[in-house]
C-alpha cells in the first residue's frame, strides 16, 4: 500500500511538473509575440513621425525658397538656415526645431542639393531600414509606395509647391533626385 501511495505521489508530482514546462513554454511564446508585436507597432509609429517631420522639412523648404529675396539663393545653404534665416537682418524662421530622424533616433538627415550643389532642396532617413508601409499614403507622398529603405522617402521642395512671383530662383530647385549611394 505503502509502495502504490508513492507511485501516486510521484506521478502527480511528474505530471505537475509537465504541466508547469507547458505553462511555461506558453508564456514564453506569448511573450515573444507580445514583444515582436510590440516592435512593429513602435516602427509603425516612428514611420508616422517621419512623415510628419519629412513634410515639416518640405514645407520649410517650401517657405525658405517663396521667402527669397531677389537675387538671393532659394535653398538654404546649412539645415540651420532653416531655424534662422541669414538672409534677413531681423529673425525669419521657417522651421522650428531641427528634428532627429524618428527612425534612427539620431540628429542627421540625408540631404539633396540643388543643381549648383550650393543649397539644400530635400532631406531623406539615413536609415536603409526596409519600411513597413509601403502603400496607402497621402497625395503628398505617393511616390514613396513601394520602396525599399527609409533612404528613399525623400522629402524634397518641388517647383510645383512654390510661389510664381518667385519663378527666378526656382531654377536652382530643379535637380532631379539622385538616390543616395549606400
Amino acid at each position: 500500500m505503502s509502495r502504490r501511495l508513492m507511485h501516486d505521489t510521484q506521478y502527480h508530482a511528474g505530471l505537475a511538473y509537465l504541466s508547469l514546462l507547458i505553462l511555461l513554454a506558453i508564456i514564453g511564446v506569448a511573450a515573444a509575440a507580445t514583444l515582436q508585436m510590440g516592435s512593429v507597432l513602435q516602427r509603425r509609429e516612428a514611420e508616422e513621425e517621419l512623415l510628419a517631420i519629412g513634410s515639416e522639412f518640405r514645407s520649410a523648404l517650401v517657405s525658405y525658397a517663396n521667402a527669397t529675396p531677389i537675387g538671393q539663393q532659394a535653398a538654404p545653404r546649412t539645415l540651420s538656415d532653416l531655424l534662422k534665416d541669414p538672409r534677413y537682418p531681423s529673425i525669419r524662421r521657417h522651421l522650428r526645431k531641427l528634428y532627429a530622424d524618428p527612425i534612427s533616433g539620431k540628429p542627421e538627415w540625408g540631404i539633396v542639393l540643388s543643381i549648383d550643389g550650393k543649397g539644400i532642396v530635400g532631406v531623406y532617413s539615413l536609415s536603409t531600414a526596409t519600411p513597413i508601409k509601403i502603400g496607402n499614403f497621402d497625395p503628398a507622398f505617393q511616390n514613396f509606395a513601394d520602396k525599399k529603405s527609409y533612404a528613399d522617402w525623400v522629402f524634397m521642395a518641388t517647383t510645383a509647391n512654390l510661389n510664381p512671383l518667385n519663378s527666378s530662383n526656382t531654377q536652382q530647385l530643379a535637380r532631379p533626385f539622385i538616390p543616395p549611394t549606400r
